[in-house]
């Protein structure tokens, strides 16, 4: 089990390599499998994720949904954060909110709160099992599940079909 889990992470690594260089040079692919290989023996066993779960086909489909998804919900976010900066006499009431998530994986909760903080307006300043600590630019409710709602968005639905 071991050898197919350095094997996955090999041929991942190997795959983003390939991506990141856009090229098919002897010297490249000797050098991408070397490094993939060293990464994958080295980084292999401190890694979450089940690599084996990263050829679901399944999977694939809802990071291509999540991707224009999370596309959308920044695009919306900077022309909120763009409206409240050029409009001066705008109260704002910032504040940290403590949201509870649903998902068990680390990976899925770095991930979500990665979608958040890099959605301009908020900012995961911690994670503490189920709970994450968001700093909001503009604190709509004081209900937290209304405030969990509000900033997860479809984040945590889509993450959910993606790592659990």
């Amino acid at each position: 089990m071991k050898a197919a889990k350095t094997i996955c992470y090999w041929l991942g690594g190997f795959g983003v390599w390939l991506l990141l260089t856009w090229s098919l040079a002897p010297a490249s692919l000797i050098a991408g499998a070397v490094v993939a290989l060293v990464a994958a023996l080295v980084f292999g066993r401190d890694l979450p994720l089940n690599p084996l779960r990263l050829f679901n086909p399944v999977r694939w489909f809802w990071v291509l949904v999540y991707i224009p998804v999370f596309g959308y919900m920044v695009i919306k976010a900077n022309i909120d954060v763009a409206l409240r900066v050029l409009s001066p006499g705008l109260q704002l009431k910032p504040g940290i909110v403590k949201i509870r998530t649903t998902l068990k994986s680390d990976i899925a909760r770095t991930f979500l709160a990665n979608s958040i903080t890099l959605t301009p307006g908020t900012l995961t300043v911690e994670i503490k099992d189920d709970l994450l600590y968001i700093h909001w630019i503009e604190v709509r409710t004081e209900d937290a599940a209304e405030a969990g709602r509000l900033i997860k968005g479809p984040f945590e639905k889509l993450l959910a079909r993606i790592f659990e």
